[in-house]
Formats: structure tokens, sequence, C-alpha cells
């Protein structure tokens, strides 16, 4: 049975939202983002005429679209129409993968025998737009990739239906750019050696371009001739990472406690950014030495930051340690999670800020959690006896 994937993108999500909220937004170069030394989070398809991109400084921005007008954006609205959007689809889809706050991927196979899949997820969307009022485009294909591509395609034009007598010749002419695991560095090295199309990437080896960019390049030839054999993974809240300590004598040391919080959120937060999740719920967690046990919660907007979720568990522990007793455990868990590549507040946050996640990321992944570290939080120290860091789902 031919595989049917559906992958559902919001159009400019962010900008679609503010323009339900304001009308006058509507029809004018937009750009979200966090004021001058801040970066576009979102812009609409009239400022991407002038070249302004997602991720690009402000000043910049306004340098290739003075006109455009700035807002900083509202996460906490983005994160409510996302989760309306999931719900419409969970309430329809047999099997539904978030892959972030706005983008989604369906597998509807076996739907074609008693409903044709075209016209199912067409019907979808306009479910979607009519009760939400955002538009989106989508591509149903024969996997997540060249789905993904069609999504691309399709935008301010068609939602498109790529079968797989279709694939080659959908893919074959389109740049190698639009293959989601081709970066900019990747573009290059390729492009000197004349490799632009898919097509051109198709024919050639796979053993010579995986002696040429690694690992990777068996995959990437795959992607090219547009085979992608991965499943559609379910989505669910439940999805959470957590981490844990137990002390070897109880504690009431406050500042000793909040070094060892802003420790463990680096550590949970580094961990979120690596497998590119956001998370949705905070959940702290302390045991008194009489065992008695109390948590609190909270849910904030979608994020990764380490800055942003360190605040929120401060303000918890302050909240929820009251009692004044020795204390003999503290945990923290990140809840609600989804798939996502903003790996910080784009609205709140300066280039600095991104590029020092970026170095910081790398250094870690590179030498280890410990090669590089905030100072306050350098008491934590994850052993397998006193600290329990898991994924559950």
């Amino acid at each position: 049975m031919e595989r049917a994937i559906v992958h559902i993108d919001m159009n400019t999500f962010f900008v679609s939202c503010e323009r339900l909220s304001n009308a006058a937004l509507n029809g004018i170069p937009l750009i979200i983002g966090g004021g001058d030394r801040g970066v576009v989070a979102s812009c609409s398809y009239e400022a991407r005429k002038f070249g302004v991109r997602s991720a690009m400084p402000i000043a910049m921005a306004l340098r290739l679209c003075p006109q455009a007008k700035v807002i900083k954006g509202d996460m906490e609205l983005y994160s409510q129409f996302s989760h309306t959007i999931t719900e419409i689809i969970q309430q329809n889809a047999p099997v539904v993968e978030k892959a972030s706050i706005d983008e989604f991927y369906l597998d509807i196979s076996g739907m074609d025998q008693f409903y044709g899949c075209y016209k199912w997820a067409n019907e979808l969307a306009a479910t979607i737009t009519k009760e939400t009022g955002l538009p989106l485009t989508f591509a149903l294909s024969v996997n997540k990739t060249v789905s993904k591509i069609g999504t691309g395609e399709g935008k301010q034009k068609q939602n498109l239906e790529i079968p797989q007598h279709l694939v080659r010749p959908f893919l074959n002419p389109l740049s190698i750019q639009k293959i989601p695991m081709v970066g900019d560095k990747t573009f290059q090295l390729l492009s000197r050696i004349g490799i632009r199309t898919i097509q051109t990437l198709s024919e050639m080896p796979a053993e010579v371009l995986q002696q040429m960019i690694g690992k990777n390049g068996i995959e990437l030839w795959k992607k090219a001739n547009g085979i992608d054999t991965n499943p559609v993974e379910p989505y669910s809240e439940r999805k959470s990472i957590s981490t844990e300590h137990t002390f070897t004598q109880d504690t009431i040391d406050i500042p000793k406690l909040k070094r060892l919080l802003l420790g463990m959120v680096e550590k949970l937060a580094f961990q979120l950014r690596s497998e590119e999740w956001l998370t949705s719920t905070v959940v702290i967690k302390i045991r008194y030495a009489n065992f008695d046990t109390e948590t609190k919660q909270c849910r904030v907007q979608y994020t990764s930051a380490d800055h942003i979720l360190t605040k929120i568990v401060t303000d918890l522990f302050d909240k929820l340690y009251q009692r004044r007793m020795r204390l003999r455990l503290i945990g923290i868990r990140f809840s609600g999670l989804v798939r996502g590549t903003y790996q910080i507040d784009l609205f709140q946050d300066t280039e600095q800020m991104l590029a020092l996640y970026a170095a910081m990321d790398k250094m870690k992944t590179r030498y280890g959690f410990d090669a590089v570290m905030r100072c306050a939080g350098a008491s934590f120290k994850p052993n397998n006896k006193n600290e329990i860091l898991k994924r559950k789902s």
C-alpha cells in the first residue's frame, strides 16, 4: 500500500495571528521581532519581497525594508492558536506528529480506500481555517520529505498532491536548497562542483557523496531520490524531560539550592535544544526531610532558553518552598514538549544572545556538558547515584 503523508504548514503563522487581532496590519510589510537590537522572528510575504528573512537582525531588515512595521510579538497568543490547531487535527487525523508550533505531519495511509486522501486533507484544511481564521498550505505525498518540500513550493499558490510516479519529475528541477537537511555550507560545497539541482544530486554516486560530506551523505542521496522511510511519530503532550537531585545531607541552604536549580535548568535546556524540543510547562518538585513531597507548575510560552526557564524555576521555587524545613530532594520537569527550532526567545534576545547560545551548545556537544557553563550553576555535578535525567512519554 502506498503511503499517504500530509505536511501542514501554517502560513507566516506569527504574522497571521497578529493580523487576526489587528486588521490594520493586513497588506503591509510586517516584521515580528524584538526591537532594534533583536532579530526577526517572522515576517510577512510583503516584507520577504525585499529580502527580509527570519533570524535576520532587525536593523538589517529595516535597511532592506524601511517602510516595514515592527511589532514585538505575543508568544502566548501564538501558543494558544497552536493548541487549538493541534486539537482540531488530532480530532480528525489517525496519526499526527507536531513538528513545531506551526507545522504538522499526518499519516493517512489507507484512507483512499474509503475517502480520497487529497479530498480529506483539503476538507481538514478548510476546517482549520474556518475555526481559527488562519491560512495554511498542505502537500500530500508518499513520505515526509517530499510532502515538506511540496508545502514550500505550494505556498501562496496551491495545495499540492504528489503521487509516487510524479515524485522524481517534481523534485528534479528544484534547487538542492529545497531539501530540508541542506544548509548553507553543504550548498556551497556542492555548488562548487556544479551540483545545484536535485536531479544532478540524485544522479551522483551515493558513496562519493558520503566521502564528501560524511555520514549524512547517504541520507541526502536518498532524499534527492525521493526516498524517506521515516515514520510519522505520534504527538503527545505527555512527553517530558526531568532531573532530580537527592542530597546526601538534608539542607536548608537557600543560595546553594538556587545554584543547584540553575545548573539543573542549564542541563535540561541544553537537552531540549540538542533534541529540538520546546517546553510549554515547567514543574518544580521538593521533598522535605520528613518525606512530605510538594510540586508546583506553570504554563509558559514555548521555549528552550536557559535564562527564561531559570527565572521561571526560581519564581516557582520561591512560591513553593514556604515551610523552611530542611530538604532532601529537589527536581525539575519540563513537559508539554513540541518539536521546534525556535531555540530562544526571538522577541527578547539580541543577535549576540543567539550567537552565545550557538557557541555554548557547540562546545557542550563537542567536549561534553561540563565544558562550559554558568559559574552560578557550576555546583551541579550530575552523577548516577544522586541525579536522574530522563524523558517520559
